[in-house]
């Protein structure tokens, strides 16, 4: 796990080799233990940030040439199955290693295969650039599932590329025009997508894909088509096989075994997070079995009631005898993570379990250089409670005309939201924010499957005019149109959140909290063939009688006792809406202020500030909202 930065400019007037350290010198925190550079007579220039992980030796520094001098390559990520791919290189063109890195043995196949074959070939996660010396072209690649970012753009002739925007940023030729479009979709969805980033000048490499800049396009400032060398698109829409309950099970359990396996590899201290939760519990079980001493197991609690979930990690780190560290933090703690943000994502960003996973991966730090986490399970099986609630929603009102559908929710945005959010909390027979609750179904009755899903997505409504360029209907991914060749609606609902929602929000989450800490990631459920195996499920086998991730859950019990698992679902998260109203009221008042909001020309001050005084009055919870709204202006703030 790395960070580099690179750009292609013949036409440069600046030192180039002070440019490029500037740039790499950003992306220090990605790789804390050494920084190179490399520089040709044709314009292009790759320097790199190494957490060395695999081949602690100045062997596996790059940017790094292969043995034909043909190739220069710096790469980000890990490749699991380098030794098998180094095995197969040994047996049809045998050489002499330099080491025992990943990165040598992937750039002498893409000197023997080529690029297409090679990516094909790897397990892992990545991002690559590659420049050819012979064809004088440049190729950029990312992994298939966007576990690793990759951001790139031509500025005023130069192309820009690296691992984060603040790199970019370094450079001399970086235009920092804001994207009106990635402004709008981030403040309604708290992500700014794949296919842009928040400047209009650069945009990031969609996964699965790779560019190829040759001579020509080089030459003319021009961003070449993207090719695919894996598509989730063509998985998601297979045709299921039919297997037994104990076949699924046990495929299951032998594919994971074999993915974690792999995963820990590495020439450093190795642990994994644990929430106590299905997917995470799953991932160290699988580890403490694969290994001859206790897993170093992490995890960190909260005193606030609802949202502390250590109890139950420490009980399953117990049960599998884990060498386990947990912290309880404080408020304060949370709290002091806030001013960090905007550089720690460098695009405005606000899925508030941010600040947790900033935190847990800070505390694995100081004991580990690789945590293994369980994200992925609820978008490869069916795990998030929307799935189970919008089909529920759909069928109960799909049959009601339309008319009767509209006259229903109106009466219900007629009812007293502060008054039956008070009455849920004075009762336990009333479900939590039971006004709040009601105004959501009174949005979603009138909307198709569609609709009903993106409205759950987003935080701000299609017709809430929130920026200055909203048009009255929420942007959502593109994609919508490929998902109707999946089989139903539930599973196009978890193609889209694997396309956008996981790579663009929970997976960004992950590496920018961790590299802030100089920690490696790795996501077992994400090794591609487990990806495969998943979408090769019928729905029905992931979801049963109600129950989400039921495979996963089978080979979980195989290893963990059932009532230490089955509790309701538990986001990791913090209780935003309380510190809104409380340690966070006169921080976010700031940045919420007309003054504030009328300087950055985007957001539409008077609709904001009616949200927070609801908030703030009780009457309304719009914490995640206005926490999009709060990240957007502190980003802001800090880019001046």
């Amino acid at each position: 796990m790395c960070g580099f930065s690179g750009f292609y400019h013949s036409a440069a007037t600046y030192d180039r080799l002070d440019v490029l350290k500037a740039m790499t010198g950003c992306l220090a925190h990605r790789g804390p233990d050494g920084e190179s550079h490399w520089l040709d007579e044709t314009g292009i220039s790759l320097g790199h940030r190494r957490l060395a992980i695999l081949d602690l030796s100045d062997n596996g520094r790059q940017p790094m040439h292969s043995h034909s001098g043909r190739l220069t390559i710096i790469f980000n990520g890990e490749c699991y199955n380098y030794q098998k791919i180094r095995a197969e290189l040994d047996a049809v063109s045998p050489r002499q290693w330099r080491g025992q890195s990943d990165t040598e043995v992937i750039v002498e196949a893409i000197d023997y295969w080529g690029l297409d074959i090679t990516l094909k070939k790897i397990i892992g996660m990545f991002a690559i650039a590659v420049w050819d010396h012979h064809k004088r072209e440049l190729i950029l690649a990312r992994d298939r599932m966007g576990e690793k970012p990759l951001y790139f753009g031509w500025s005023k002739g130069a192309l820009l590329f690296g691992s984060e925007l603040k790199a970019l940023k370094a450079h001399p030729c970086f235009e920092g025009g804001l994207n009106a479009e990635a402004v709008d979709q981030m403040i309604r969805y708290g992500y700014v997508p794949s296919h842009m980033s928040i400047y209009q000048a650069i945009t990031k490499l969609t996964p699965g894909t790779y560019l190829r800049f040759a001579q020509a396009d080089l030459k003319a400032n021009r961003i070449p088509q993207e090719h695919f060398y894996w598509q989730l698109s063509k998985v998601a829409t297979q045709s299921s096989h039919q297997r037994s309950d104990q076949e699924v099970v046990d495929g299951l359990e032998a594919l994971l075994t074999d993915a974690i396996g792999q995963q820990m590899v590495a020439d450093v201290p190795l642990g994994a997070f644990l929430s106590g939760g299905v997917d995470s519990s799953t991932i160290v079980a699988l580890m403490q079995k694969q290994s001859a001493r206790p897993v170093q197991t992490f995890s960190i609690g909260f005193n606030e009631a609802g949202f502390n979930e250590a109890e139950y990690a420490k009980a399953v780190a117990q049960h599998l005898k884990t060498d386990h560290t947990e912290l309880y933090v404080t408020n304060q703690d949370a709290l002091n993570v806030i001013p960090n943000l905007p550089s720690i994502y460098c695009e405005p960003f606000a899925d508030s379990s941010q600040i947790p996973t900033y935190l847990v991966a800070r505390l694995a730090r100081q004991k580990v250089t690789v945590s293994l986490s369980g994200d992925a399970g609820d978008e490869l099986f069916a795990g998030y409670n929307r799935y189970l609630l919008v089909e529920k929603i759909w069928n109960s009102i799909r049959w009601l005309p339309q008319p009767l559908r509209q006259l229903l929710a109106q009466i219900l945005k007629m009812m007293p939201v502060h008054g039956l959010n008070r009455l849920s909390q004075a009762s336990p027979k009333f479900p939590s924010q039971l006004g709040d609750k009601l105004q959501k179904a009174a949005e979603i009755l009138p909307l198709d499957h569609f609709a009903i899903y993106n409205s759950l997505t987003s935080h701000w409504k299609s017709k809430d005019l929130v920026t200055h360029t909203s048009n009255g209907r929420a942007p959502f991914s593109s994609s919508i149109g490929q998902s109707k060749g999946v089989p139903s609606f539930t599973e196009q609902m978890m193609y889209l959140d694997a396309l956008s929602y996981l790579p663009d929000d929970i997976l960004v989450k992950v590496d920018r909290a961790a590299m802030a800490n100089g920690l490696e990631t790795r996501v077992p459920l994400l090794d591609h063939r487990v990806v495969e195996y998943a979408w090769s499920l019928p729905l029905s086998q992931k979801l049963r009688q109600g129950q989400t991730k039921w495979p996963l859950r089978q080979v979980l019990y195989r290893h963990v006792p059932k009532e230490m698992i089955e509790r309701p679902k538990q986001g990791f998260g913090i209780p935003l809406d309380q510190w809104l109203r409380g340690s966070l009221k006169e921080w976010a008042s700031d940045l919420l202020s007309p003054e504030s909001l009328n300087q950055s020309d985007y957001l539409n001050a008077d609709f904001v500030q009616t949200k927070w005084q609801e908030h703030l009055s009780g009457g309304r919870n719009w914490q995640y909202g206005l926490w999009n709204i709060l990240m957007f202006q502190a980003w802001l703030r800090e880019n001046n």
